[in-house]
This record gives structure tokens, sequence and C-alpha cells, in this order.
């Protein structure tokens, strides 16, 4: 659609306002009900060996997909034949949808608030919203390294990535990173639930995540910059740190926190009652503590800006040199 990259920007400032309010219905809501069916009617249809698990496990991701992208492809297509004004509406609150920065703020400063009142066990439910691992028995500073943790490797995958793929492709292509990437914290687990049913989708969110992880930490070390947070730190940790990580993207951003703020992260964890020895990230050059959790957002929220500003100079200068030659 030629028009979105308005609609991106539009989308942009929209969830820096509003984020996802309880009462709206979001379409990852949607995406995961559509998981959770396909993966019962698949495993019942298929059967529980190696190969009848990957396999269905790639229908999985096959239909998932394009369901997916062919139902917001459609309705724009109905919307934009109609009326463009509406359709560059309904194509912003899309954009809006598909990012996730000021709920991910949100939801982390829940935890922030609770951890300085001393509500030690509000802080343990604010952020078993936001992490996968088990969170009952964290202290308190388990409680603001998971959140920290969760800020940063979310600003590439509620933030950045999105975002990128709708410079590319606008919503359509933004609703088929979000499908790859819902079912990967969905089934992507290793574990003997989803070893080989989840590998696809797992893979597929790997390559997926790959250019944007990397990208969203050069644009984090950037804001390091711009905030005093410790650049050169950041840069150090990220390049030593950057796989210390049983995922190829998920340190990235992770390290350049660690980095920025003179913090180590990650370690071990518990996850479904069983621990699991994890790297460490970055430096213990002193203690975390709770402030470092707005410190983690104000480096998202610059990351963000950062990253809508030079994809859309990007895009427009790829549009000129295309209109130029054209």
């Amino acid at each position: 659609m030629q028009y979105t990259l308005i609609a991106l920007i539009c989308g942009f400032f929209l969830d820096l306002i509003i984020g996802d309010p309880h009462w709206l219905y979001h379409p990852v809501q949607g995406i995961g009900k559509l998981i959770s069916v396909l993966e019962k009617i698949l495993r019942r249809s298929f059967p529980k060996s190696k190969r009848g698990e990957l396999v269905a496990g790639g229908i999985l991701v096959a239909l998932v997909v394009g369901i997916t992208v062919a139902l917001p492809l459609l309705l724009l297509i109905l919307i934009f034949h109609w009326n463009v004004y509406v359709g560059i509406g309904v194509e912003s609150i899309m954009c809006a949808q598909l990012l996730a920065t000021k709920s991910l703020k949100d939801e982390s400063m829940k935890v922030h608030d609770a951890l300085l009142q001393g509500d030690l066990e509000g802080g343990r439910t604010a952020v078993s919203m936001i992490v996968g691992r088990d969170t009952k028995n964290l202290m308190e500073e388990g409680i603001v390294k998971a959140t920290v943790e969760t800020v940063a490797e979310n600003t590439s995958d509620g933030s950045i990535a999105p975002m990128l793929y709708m410079i590319i492709g606008g919503p359509v292509v933004g609703f088929f990173y979000k499908a790859v990437n819902t079912m990967d914290s969905m089934v992507g687990y290793k574990n003997d639930k989803y070893l080989y049913f989840g590998r696809a989708a797992a893979k597929l969110d790997d390559i997926m995540n790959c250019i944007p992880a990397r990208l969203s930490a050069y644009l984090m070390i950037l804001a390091s910059v711009i905030r005093r947070y410790h650049p050169g730190n950041a840069w150090k940790i990220y390049h030593r740190d950057r796989y210390n990580h049983s995922s190829p993207n998920s340190a990235h951003t992770e390290a350049v926190v660690a980095g920025a703020l003179d913090v180590q992260l990650a370690g071990d964890a518990y996850y479904f009652g069983v621990l699991y020895h994890k790297k460490t990230i970055g430096d213990p050059i002193r203690p975390v503590e709770i402030e470092d959790i707005k410190r983690a957002n104000e480096l998202l929220y610059l990351t963000a800006v950062l990253g809508i500003v030079i994809l859309s100079v990007v895009k427009i200068l790829i549009l000129y040199v295309i209109g130029t030659f054209l």
C-alpha cells in the first residue's frame, strides 16, 4: 500500500499515546486462540512421533501465518477500495496494535511501583505477567533483573522488529511477523511437549528476528549515548556477551542494557519448576536496583523513537531513488 509509511507513523504515535487498552480486543489474542485450536486438531491428526510432530508443527506454521496474513490483507483491500481515508485510519490502528512500546513500559512499571512500595508479592505477581520464568520465589533483585531483561528483549520483539517489517510491507507483513513471534512464545519451547512440534515456529522466529535483534542493539547503543548511560561499556558488553543465551537473538539487547547500566543480568532461572543453568550477561559493577526498570524503559523509548525516525528516512530515500529511476 502506498500509504504504509503514513499509517506506520500515525500508528507509532497512537501506540505511545494509548498503548493497548484492556477493553479493546487485541489481534494477538485471536492469533493465540487460533494457535491453540489448531494445535489440538493437529496433535489429534498426526502420530506422536518425532516425524509426526515435526510435520504437524510445520503445518501449524503454514496455517497460522496464512490465516493471519490473509485476513488483514483482505480487509485493507476492501476498505481502501471503498474509502482511502478510512483505509489509512484502519491501517494506522493495525500498525499501533502491532507495536507494544507503551504496554511494555506500563506493565514493567507496575513491577517498579510495587517494589517501590515494598510490596514484594505484588512485584512477583506483576512480573509474572511479562516473563516466562517461575517468579513465586524471586526476591527483589531477581524481580528487577527479570523485568529489565524482558524490557530489553522486547525492545526488539515488541517495537523495532514489527516496525521494521511494517516499513517493508505495512501491517500485512507486520502480522506475518507477529504470527511467527506469537507461535514461538506459545510452542517454541525445548521441552518434551514442544521439542519437535514447536521446532518450525522456533526456527522461523530465529530467522525473522536475526536482523531486528542486531538493529535494535545498535539503536539502543545510540540511545545510551543520548541518555549518557555508559555507551562505551554498552558497546563492550554487547560484543562480548551477545551470544550468552540459548536463543541466537535474545541476548543482543540484554547485553546492551547490562553494559549501559553497569549491571549483570541473566544467569540461572527456573522454568516450569526446572532449574536452567544460563550464562550471565554483563559485569556486576554495581548491584541492580529498582530504578533500573525505569532506566531500561528510557532506553526502550529512545530506541523506538530512533527506530521510527531512521527507518522512515531510509524508506523515503529508497522511494525517492526508485521514483527517480523509473
